[in-house]
């Protein structure tokens, strides 16, 4: 967990990291940011997986984005890109979700946010959690089951998946890069990053704290 002590770009930022899971048809969070309290889409972001193995992006309790795909490959490392810029014209633009590198198109739901759209990403005193969400402030839930790595936050910039991966010419196979070129912004970071490290990897010491157990 990490609260930020400064308000970034709450309508441009990208986030991004390697996934493996372990646990199927549970709720799983990969990256949640929250109020504590109160509702409405600017108080409540996360990205997670729903109990039917889909992959959905929703703040507060509006489904932003909801996959038609399913993830259930426990053997398969995949890799998420979310970039977001609701500055943009087509509100289609303003919520990008990529999977290995391939952006995902098919939705079984999506409810665009309005142009300069302020969500709860970077918001000073909004905690940030990595594989949890908060639940009305009473401490986290819907941890992810699985593993996670090469975790960043990129604040004031929407970045495409390739900023995080190549494609082997070879195989077809997406691969990571395992020291992206990006500007974190304000309350951006990298952690995870060859190793259980949480302290941040980036110029920024955005670095964050361990809720409970054992980091491995």
């Amino acid at each position: 967990i990490r609260t930020p002590s400064s308000t970034g770009n709450r309508k441009t930022f990208t986030f991004s990291c390697w996934f493996k899971r372990t646990g199927l048809s549970v709720i799983g969070n990969l990256f949640s940011q929250y109020a504590g309290s109160g509702s409405g889409a600017d108080k409540h972001f996360r990205v997670r997986f729903n109990t039917n193995d889909t992959i959905g992006v929703a703040a507060f309790s509006t489904d932003v984005l909801v996959t038609n795909r399913v993830f259930k490959d426990t053997s398969a490392w995949y890799h998420l890109t979310l970039a977001v810029d609701t500055t943009q014209a087509t509100d289609s633009n303003r919520v990008k979700l990529y999977i290995n590198g391939t952006q995902e198109t098919s939705f079984s739901s999506t409810s665009y946010p309005s142009q300069n759209y302020d969500y709860a990403v970077n918001t000073a005193s909004y905690p940030i959690r990595i594989g949890a969400d908060d639940s009305d402030g009473n401490g986290p839930y819907g941890w992810f089951d699985g593993l996670m790595t090469h975790v960043h936050l990129a604040d004031g910039t929407a970045y495409a998946a390739s900023t995080f991966g190549s494609t082997d010419a070879t195989t077809g196979e997406w691969k990571i890069s395992t020291s992206p070129t990006f500007t974190p912004g304000t309350n951006g970071f990298t952690i995870l990053k060859d190793g259980n490290t949480i302290t941040d990897q980036s110029a920024n010491s955005n670095n964050f704290t361990l809720v409970g157990g054992t980091l491995t």
